[in-house]
């Protein structure tokens, strides 16, 4: 007769939509294991006595079912799956022998040799599961499910990607965050590996380039040659060209693609020629600058609120369309983006429509990038400070209480 490991685990994925699945303790245990159980579309029994704020939330919302009291025998009765996870020893074992003799899987928090399950460290990267088993030992199996998964993410662990229909294009929207390559999102990372193309903003993650492959074709938006056609149309037609070539396009640009990044119009174009376009959401420069240099946009006590404006088109033009008095009567944050050259009439305006003249102001240029500089004053002395210290675009502007909340108040 072959020998058996009493340690080995058979690896298996187990589909609990529509079935029961008993959760015995509300503590930190279920609060980690519920949610990936109420994904799964399990129909989750939690009993417990008492259970934590986000456990309690969970039942609350209608994701579980919550039986406020103790384990009693026959709980299982007509589950699938079963978590023991209660702070009383005598309760998990006879949970345990009841799960035994009704032939329910039961997994053990307090004891995981009496179990007849494990939990695997579990990890998800677009649609793949990882789960690690590493029998007695659950901070390996964590660490190696870390490595995989962010292998997977970050594109240094790569399979082959199959696509339906392989002469078919798509392209892709992301959003490149503030400038700091390790503030893209874990998406877009990803996307930026599986390209072909990569047509690139100066405001971009500029760093990120350097990481692709050789293969990979770049082009600078702001090098495309326009001929007759606007800078913008010029950019749609080369996302189409290269789309219809049964190119993975990825449109890479700072921030966040709907902020000022005119992501709806390149959206827009491509469904009008019937391609595929993902969007892919960005940090926006708006907090995260400010909050890089040291500035919450928001403060308890100080603002209740943060406006963002673009000052790319001075107050007194007739293009502007935004409501400068009514701004100026706003007690919130203000944060300016594209406003370096309109900085003195805009602050200006302010100061007219009755926004104080001591209104801190604080201008961080390159923010979260390593040439971060910050430049502190007022709305009485920002045009000339901007100007005297050669402050150059990118640039946010935030305007408020809240500057002087931080690491400085010098002006």
């Amino acid at each position: 007769m072959a020998e058996h490991n009493e340690s080995a685990a058979y690896p298996v994925g187990l589909r609990l939509a529509g079935r029961r699945v008993v959760v015995l303790g509300g503590g930190q245990v279920a609060q980690r294991r519920l949610p990936a159980l109420i994904a799964a579309g399990a129909d989750v029994l939690l009993i417990s006595p008492s259970a934590t704020p986000s456990v309690e939330a969970m039942a609350d919302a209608g994701e579980v079912r919550w039986e406020r009291r103790r384990y009693a025998d026959g709980d299982l009765d007509g589950a699938w799956y079963a978590l023991i996870s209660t702070n009383d020893p005598d309760a998990n074992r006879a949970a345990s022998a009841e799960a035994e003799a009704r032939r329910v899987w039961a997994v053990r928090s307090d004891d995981a040799e009496a179990a007849t399950a494990w939990t695997p460290a579990t990890g998800r990267s677009e649609g793949i599961t990882v789960a690690v088993l590493t029998g007695r030992d659950p901070r390996r199996s964590a660490a190696v499910r870390d490595a995989i998964v962010e292998g997977l993410r970050d594109g240094s662990l790569t399979a082959p990607h199959f696509r339906t229909h392989p002469a078919a294009g798509h392209v892709a929207l992301v959003g490149g965050g503030p400038g700091d390559p390790d503030l893209i999102t874990v998406r877009g990372r990803r996307l930026l590996a599986r390209a072909d193309v990569v047509i690139a903003d100066r405001l971009g993650p500029r760093d990120l380039l350097d990481e692709l492959p050789p293969h990979v074709e770049v082009i600078d938006a702001a090098k495309i040659p326009y001929g007759r056609a606007m800078a913008q149309e010029a950019i749609n037609n080369a996302l189409i060209e290269h789309a219809r070539a049964g190119k993975a396009v990825v449109r890479l640009k700072g921030g966040d693609p709907y902020v000022f990044g005119r992501g709806m119009e390149e959206a827009q174009a491509l469904a009008e020629h019937g391609i595929p376009c993902t969007v892919v959401p960005g940090i926006s420069s708006t907090i995260s600058v400010p909050g890089a240099a040291g500035i919450p946009v928001t403060h308890r006590g100080v603002a209740h609120e943060f406006t963002v404006v673009s000052g790319h088109v001075a107050p007194d033009d007739p293009r502007s369309l935004v409501d400068w008095e009514a701004v100026a009567r706003l007690r919130g944050t203000l944060v300016l983006l594209m406003s370096v050259e309109n900085i003195g009439a805009i602050a200006g305006t302010l100061v007219r429509h009755g926004r104080p003249a001591a209104t801190p102001v604080a201008v961080v240029q390159e923010g979260t990038t390593a040439a971060q500089r910050r430049v502190d004053a007022t709305l009485a002395t920002v045009g000339e400070r901007v100007k005297t210290e050669g402050i150059r675009p990118p640039a946010v502007i935030v305007i408020g209480d809240v500057v002087t909340v931080g690491t400085g108040t010098g002006r």
